[in-house]
């Protein structure tokens, strides 16, 4: 009677036991390896000898590196964004305003820069458009004169801008191609054309894709560690944090100081962009939106059109170019290309780089199995039960987003540095199982989301079925739930393992011995010494053909899986 009741009980709050026990696991993960961590970094910020003070933060303040590199930040994540803007809206708007042979390369824009690693990026950019670069030199030579491409905070917001711009062209294209086309046709029939049109209907309908890419481009720089230490710039506060832990010590309260306000102005960026978007009706009437009506450029707009794109395919390929130049050369300083060419980086990562390699598929692997469970998991509760407080699992994953690596590498390292596992030598925080863990927190959002949308279109009455021939919640969910999503965790899977592999940020506070060390270190420690350049970017070439590969695998999943459900739709 005891054990009916608190069945009784459990099925009052809309789950079975199995589903709490699913729940309760996945909570306790999140609050181990993700809110733990992160409150571990806040409660060392605010912490003093007598208790809760505010001095630290005073300290922070009243010096003047800090408040630089606090505005740095803040100028170069901004000033990436209006980069970022400059070069993706008139691509989007090419997209959905033109009907033009090739336009099918500005999609491919969308992808190339995701491939290239940012902190990989800065590398090549370096030797094509730095002070002594490519570029430069031949301006030099032709003119008289270099222009500062990568010069402080400028190569900083050059890389960024160029490596993440494809964010806002993504989403931004995506809300064109939703907008109702009536509306444009009203406007027209007013009278607005060319810019005003495009100014008051065209870019406000589109405001909220264009708001969501801006605020993850401005998160996303704003937190970055590697692109500024590799371009030797300093005055920000990521790597004002880094020098702090590593050179001071996990004991010296700044470096939390810092973490907590790069986690507060994460928060901000991302609650200010909702806020912009807050009481406005964006919304079309016609279902499907239909897009911007399509016409043929005149060859004005033509070359117009192709110069601007040219110019861009040209600066967004110059990296990939730069770090296979480097790779294959045997010196390349103050000269437009490489003395000469050979292979022997990549012997020499053959060589001495196998445990690297390996390190990044044991990593990365499972960090990408343990999100695509993680992801089920979660949207498994949310969509199919209704236990309190599921969303609040939905949120606390997604929340990871606004998690710097940084911080949340500072907030392993005050949990875990102390706590020792039975078979792993050293410490937990420093094993390779907690890079698998982090990176898994990490990257989870991406995996969830795959989880989520191909859960959302399995319809609930397969498994109702399933339950009436007897199956229970947890067998239905791992027989007949799994493989019908497998296309989806599949691309989940792929992108949390891509993108995991050059994770730096979190990677350069966790690793201390080069046994544990995955191929994103191995990058980075090549890169110190000039030296070590060409098997560091032969390092790089593998890195970036492992994203390319990750992020076309991902692609031909989903695509795949969209085609069978739409074959079984017409079926039916």
């Amino acid at each position: 009677m005891a054990t009916t009741g608190r069945l009784g009980g459990l099925r009052s709050f809309g789950a079975s036991p199995a589903q709490v026990v699913l729940a309760l696991a996945v909570a306790a993960f999140l609050v181990a390896f993700l809110l733990v961590p992160v409150l571990r970094v806040a409660w060392v910020a605010f912490q003093g000898p007598n208790g809760f003070t505010l001095v630290h933060f005073g300290d922070f303040f009243a010096s003047t590196l800090f408040r630089e590199s606090l505005y740095n930040s803040t100028y170069v994540a901004a000033m990436t964004v209006v980069l970022a803007t400059i070069i993706a809206v008139p691509l989007a708007y090419f997209i959905a305003r033109f009907d033009f042979p090739g336009a099918g390369i500005i999609h491919t824009l969308g992808v190339i820069p995701l491939v290239m690693p940012p902190f990989v990026g800065a590398i090549a950019m370096q030797l094509i458009y730095g002070r002594n670069g490519t570029v430069n030199l031949l301006l030099n030579d032709a003119f008289g004169f270099r222009i500062p491409f990568m010069e402080g905070l400028n190569g900083v917001i050059f890389v960024e801008g160029i490596h993440y711009f494809p964010f806002i062209l993504l989403n931004l294209s995506a809300a064109l191609s939703n907008i109702d086309s009536a509306m444009e046709e009203s406007a027209q029939n007013l009278g607005a054309r060319g810019w005003t049109l495009f100014r008051t209907i065209v870019f406000p309908l589109a405001f909220p894709g264009y708001i969501a890419g801006a605020s993850l481009v401005f998160v996303k720089v704003f937190d970055d560690l590697a692109t500024p230490l590799l371009l030797n710039v300093t005055a920000m506060l990521a790597p004002q944090a880094y020098l702090r832990i590593t050179s001071v010590g996990l004991a010296d309260p700044v470096g939390y100081v810092i973490s907590v306000i790069m986690v507060v102005v994460s928060l901000a960026a991302m609650g200010g962009a909702a806020l912009l978007l807050r009481g406005r009706d964006y919304a079309t009437q016609q279902r499907g939106g239909g897009g911007l009506q399509r016409r043929r450029m005149s060859s004005g707009e033509a070359a117009v059109a192709w110069g601007f794109i040219g110019l861009t395919l040209l600066i967004v390929l110059s990296p990939h170019v730069g770090i296979l130049l480097l790779s294959l050369g045997t010196v390349w300083s103050f000269s437009p290309l490489p003395d000469a060419f050979t292979l022997a980086h990549y012997g020499t990562v053959l060589r001495e780089s196998t445990q690297y390699l390996v390190n990044t598929l044991l990593y990365c692997g499972g960090a990408g199995l343990l999100d695509v469970v993680l992801g089920v998991a979660i949207a498994y509760l949310v969509q199919r039960t209704s236990l309190p407080g599921r969303r609040l699992l939905d949120q606390a994953a997604t929340a990871s987003l606004a998690v710097p690596g940084l911080v949340l590498g500072i907030g392993i390292l005050r949990t875990y540095f102390e706590v020792s596992i039975p078979g792993i030598e050293g410490s937990f925080a420093t094993s390779g199982l907690m890079l698998t863990i982090v990176y898994a927190v990490r990257r989870l959002p991406y995996a969830l989301r795959a989880c989520d949308a191909a859960m959302r279109q399995l319809h609930v009455s397969i498994e109702e079925a399933a339950e009436m021939l007897g199956a229970g919640k947890m067998l239905t969910l791992t027989r007949i739930v799994v493989p019908l999503m497998i296309g989806g965790i599949a691309a989940g899977f792929v992108t949390s393992f891509a993108t995991a592999a050059v994770e730096l940020s979190a990677t350069l506070l966790l690793v201390t011995r080069d046994v544990n060390a995955p191929l994103s270190y191995a990058i980075y420690v090549y890169m110190q010494s000039p030296a070590g350049r060409g098997p560091g970017a032969a390092l790089g070439v593998i890195a970036v053909a492992v994203v390319a590969v990750g992020t076309w695998l991902s692609h031909s999943l989903a695509e795949r899986d969209r085609a069978r459900r739409s074959r079984e739709v017409i079926a039916a």
